[in-house]
């Protein structure tokens, strides 16, 4: 569900969640309505530095449900509120993703020249630095088309069994 209409609400969403799941040491991430049958679905996707956990999305869906109740912003249409993690599908398009998702594998399409695949070793407001097989590649968030991280078995410097570790990476 898109248009001048929708994206209004999904920025109004956005403005007025920002403060209220802050205060709980959560980013808004994402804000999407979409259309199901006579309903909505909201979802809202929430992060945090070390990862989000069931008692934060817990507590971020009890605030949303709570800013919601207040406002007007939903409308008299009927709504499902589902609140979420970012997941590791999402591209990294902030400082804060790249800095999250340090010692991970990612997957970069550049705006020009051939796509990489690097693990971070450190990034910072401008850019990240990456380990490219054995050499470090410093790369500047605005040359960036496209990054994803790669999840991987046995992720070095992870416990086995680390939930969340599964092969999707390149064959």
């Amino acid at each position: 569900m898109t248009g001048p209409v929708n994206d209004t609400v999904r920025d109004r969403l956005e403005s007025e969640l920002t403060q209220p799941l802050a205060s709980l040491g959560l980013d808004v991430e994402a804000v999407e309505i979409t259309p199901a049958g006579k309903r909505r679905i909201l979802r809202v996707a929430v992060d945090k530095d070390g990862g989000v956990t069931l008692d934060d999305v817990a507590d971020a869906t009890r605030e949303v449900n709570r800013v919601l109740d207040d406002s007007d912003v939903m409308g008299e249409h009927p709504y499902t509120l589902e609140v979420t993690s970012r997941g590791v599908d999402r591209p990294l398009t902030l400082p804060r993703h790249w800095r999250r998702n340090e010692s991970r594998l990612v997957k970069v399409t550049p705006q020009e020249g051939g796509v990489f695949t690097g693990r971070v070793i450190a990034s910072d407001e401008d850019g990240a630095t990456l380990d490219v097989s054995g050499k470090q590649r410093r790369v500047a968030y605005v040359d960036v088309k496209r990054a994803l991280v790669q999840i991987e078995f046995n992720r070095p410097g992870s416990a086995a069994g680390d939930p969340g570790d599964t092969e999707e990476g390149d064959a």
